[in-house]
């Protein structure tokens, strides 16, 4: 699902992201287009803020 359609405030965890991520690399087969591209950015900056609230929340 592209991030874009993701409902407000929904909230995905690293571990989901991640999973996202990594079958996004499979996909296609480690040369990512355009699209993907940006897919793959918007991914690693929603998991990046997943890990920063995930350590925030275990302080």
């Amino acid at each position: 699902m592209p991030l874009s359609s993701q409902p407000s405030g929904s909230v995905r965890s690293a571990a989901e992201l991640n999973e996202r991520i990594r079958g996004l690399w499979l996909r296609a087969d480690g040369r990512l287009s355009a699209e993907q591209r940006r897919e793959y950015e918007q991914l690693v900056t929603e998991w990046a803020a997943a890990v920063r609230e995930e350590v925030v929340k275990a302080a």
